[in-house]
């Protein structure tokens, strides 16, 4: 159980989980800019700018490629897990969104005149991959951020 307490030192993942809050700081930061006002929810929901998925996986892999080497197994990892992230974030989740979309303008035109008392699907459940480069630009330099400064 003393190992426990460990967790708290671990260097790449305090960096990841940084990042990872930091770009959900940000979503709130620019929903306001957007909306003109605060909308804590963005701090819980998927999608949005940047991603924060990015930001954690990017951040994780740079870190664990500056402690255990560039050309480690770990990096290597580390890096392949941070691409699938990243795609599904923009590429399958977005594609949901899009069908989500979609399905609710098909019911929004077929019950126009009843009354559905269904829930509306999410549509906002992926990022453009726009949001996912500035996700992971952002994990990146804050784990660079962290290491100059560890």
């Amino acid at each position: 159980m003393q190992d426990f307490g460990a967790i708290l030192h671990n260097h790449v993942l305090l960096v990841a989980l940084a990042a990872c809050f930091t770009a959900q700081g940000l979503k709130l930061i620019f929903d306001f800019m957007r909306h003109q006002k605060f909308n804590v929810r963005v701090l819980v929901e998927t999608g949005g700018m940047p991603s924060a998925h990015s930001a954690l996986v990017a951040a994780l892999a740079t870190g664990v490629g500056q402690t255990a080497g560039w050309a480690s197994t770990e990096f290597a990892v580390a890096i392949v897990f941070a691409f699938i992230v990243m795609y599904d974030a923009a590429g399958v989740r977005q594609a949901a969104g899009k069908q989500a979309r979609i399905l609710n303008q098909i019911l929004d035109e077929f019950f126009h005149e009843h009354e559905l008392r269904e829930e509306r699907l999410k549509e906002l459940l992926g990022h453009t991959p726009f949001q996912v480069i500035a996700g992971s630009l952002l994990g990146i330099g804050i784990s660079w951020l962290a290491e100059m400064a560890y």
